[in-house]
């Protein structure tokens, strides 16, 4: 599979051979559509909780009398219809929302994201990416000579500049190798990847 190489002025001079197992993948919606409700669903904490009729704070005291008022009757002020009373199947603070899945499907999965960004031309690979040093208008200046608006940068390793200048703009995601996640993957429209970044997604992937 061929990626496209960009300059610094976001022009494609040339082209990068990488491994077809990873770039060069089916597209399998139904495959990636696991692979990111997993993702998101494991990250879940877990720890919302609500109260059950015998939880919240109430009196045992029958409201009203059970016959002649013309009311429904009613037991206490804790019933699930009531108003302040208790939830009818509450949340438990312990829920587990973790979904299992291969480590081979994860793999799998990524792969058919690359491939279809790659087909699509969404991804693109560059020498090396990084600022002088740690100025928002810096990084800024430099994606929009790229032509990039929305863009997630993947890096072959960890740049305390590029980490810093990205942090207050809401459309761009600095992540190394080791930290890409599917869902990013998908949420940005563009996604540029440095040179020896790819070797290390094919080491890492295949």
């Amino acid at each position: 599979m061929e990626l496209k190489l960009l300059n610094e002025q976001g022009q494609a001079s040339a082209t990068l051979q990488a491994s077809d197992v990873l770039f060069g993948r089916e597209y399998n919606e139904a495959l990636i559509h696991q692979v990111v409700v997993a993702y998101m669903a494991n990250a879940r904490s877990g720890n919302r909780a609500q109260k059950g009729r015998d939880e919240v704070s109430h009196t045992t005291h029958k409201p009203w009398r059970q016959k002649g008022t013309g009311r429904a009757r009613s037991g206490m002020s804790s019933s699930p219809i009531w108003r302040g009373g208790g939830r009818a199947f509450p949340n438990s603070p312990d829920e587990n929302f973790s979904h299992k899945l291969n480590r081979k499907m994860y793999r799998a999965g990524v792969a058919a994201i690359l491939s279809q960004l790659a087909r699509d031309g969404r991804l693109s690979v560059v020498e090396g990416f990084s600022v002088e040093a740690p100025k928002t208008k810096l990084l800024a200046q430099k994606l929009k000579g790229m032509g990039f608006e929305s863009v997630l940068v993947i890096t072959d390793s960890f740049d305390e500049n590029l980490y810093l200048s990205s942090r207050n703009l809401p459309n761009v995601l600095i992540l190394e190798v080791s930290e890409a996640d599917p869902v990013s993957l998908v949420r940005f429209p563009n996604v540029l990847v440095t040179k020896g970044a790819v070797a290390k997604m094919e080491e890492m992937w295949q």
